[in-house]
């Protein structure tokens, strides 16, 4: 196994907005979030994509971080995911080419599934051919940037043909390939222990990205799941390829902490969800514990006991290393960006995060070097 790596930090936008609030205000406060990030520090910045919620507000997430791209220098951004069930992967191979040239390769990927129910509905897509879907359209989307024309490819949900119109003369019959070679790094969203996604992160070499609002019981499923499949590939599991998103409030006191998250948009956020996915799932397997656990339990009081992360500078840092040393060695933790409806306590915990934790971090989690004498 790869030595334990320094922690990065990457910083994950659903969005979720209230939706009484202007979007231009709810995209120029992301905007100035990103700006902030990279002067922080942050390594990436991930984006959600979402069609048809009042809610979470970004649309395209390709079309705000091409303006993102021009506001910032160094910080790496991507959409998280890339709801492929709605797309042509020739449609999302172009523009995503497209887009990495413009930033200069700070491009990063995350496909995966759309999971809002009217976002599924509009686009006509069954839920149950999901991940089938997902899965045939990184085929696709990665042969359609590795072969030369003519090709074309069959599949179960779509097809594509380069063969008739190719000429080399007049330039026809060409799909546009990255910036990187022979593509930007990949990650892929996990949820559920021993999930499908996690193994196909092993096996193909693309980053694990757990969810948010997981139990370290199931993150730690998620390492050794990772683990296992890509010894079982051949290939050599990357601790620093794995990304843990987390939800975190920094205050100037523990008691503090708990309960501004509690009350505010982070806490709001996780009741969201919660209510969201017991109305369309009829169940919140996904969240719980372990699998005997009731879903009465699996409640607000629950995650703040259990899975955000809420203290003053120095608990959150025992928390966070505490956590790393128990499920695995996480390469990027990843915060959730929640709406400012509380401004200057949100920005105060970022910048308590940014100032304080961040350093600490790094004290306790780098490698004593080996003394010599």
């Amino acid at each position: 196994m790869s030595p334990v790596q320094p922690l990065k930090y990457g910083m994950f936008l659903m969005p979720i907005h209230n939706p009484a609030k202007p979007k231009a205000q709810c995209y120029d406060e992301d905007l100035e979030l990103i700006g902030r990030c990279e002067e922080w520090g942050y390594e990436e910045f991930w984006v959600g994509e979402h069609h048809t919620s009042s809610y979470e507000n970004i649309v395209m997430p390709e079309i705000f971080l091409a303006k993102a791209f021009t506001q910032t220098e160094r910080i790496r951004m991507g959409p998280a995911p890339i709801c492929l069930q709605y797309h042509h992967p020739a449609q999302v191979a172009g523009r995503l080419a497209f887009l990495d040239h413009l930033c200069k390769g700070r491009l990063n990927l995350c496909f995966g599934p759309g999971a809002v129910p009217s976002d599924l509905e509009v686009h006509n897509v069954e839920p149950k051919n999901s991940g089938a879907m997902v899965a045939e359209s990184i085929d696709m989307i990665l042969k359609l940037w590795a072969e030369e024309p003519p090709q074309e490819m069959t599949g179960r949900f779509w097809d594509y043909r380069l063969k008739d119109s190719v000429s080399a003369e007049l330039g026809t019959g060409v799909v546009h390939r990255p910036y990187q070679l022979p593509h930007p790094p990949i990650a892929v969203p996990c949820m559920s222990r021993g999930s499908g996604t996690v193994k196909m992160a092993g096996s193909h070499g693309f980053q694990p990205f757990s969810h948010h609002m997981l139990h370290r019981e199931v993150l730690k499923d998620h390492w050794i799941t990772y683990s296992q499949a890509a010894e079982q590939a051949g290939r050599t599991p990357r601790p620093q390829d794995w990304k843990v998103s987390l939800n975190i409030f920094v205050a100037d006191s523990t008691a503090e902490a708990k309960r501004l998250a509690r009350e505010n948009s982070l806490g709001g956020t996780i009741e969201y969800i919660l209510t969201f996915t017991q109305k369309f799932a009829g169940e919140l397997k996904l969240f719980r514990r372990d699998p005997e656990m009731d879903d009465a339990d699996c409640n607000l009081d629950y995650f703040m006991n259990e899975v955000v992360i809420a203290g003053d500078p120095d608990e959150v840092t025992r928390r966070i290393v505490e956590l790393r040393h128990e499920v695995g060695p996480f390469g990027t933790l990843v915060l959730v960006a929640h709406d400012w409806d509380d401004r200057e306590r949100h920005l105060h915990s970022l910048e308590l995060f940014a100032s304080e934790v961040m350093p600490a971090l790094q004290r306790q989690l780098t490698p004593n070097p080996v003394a010599t004498g």
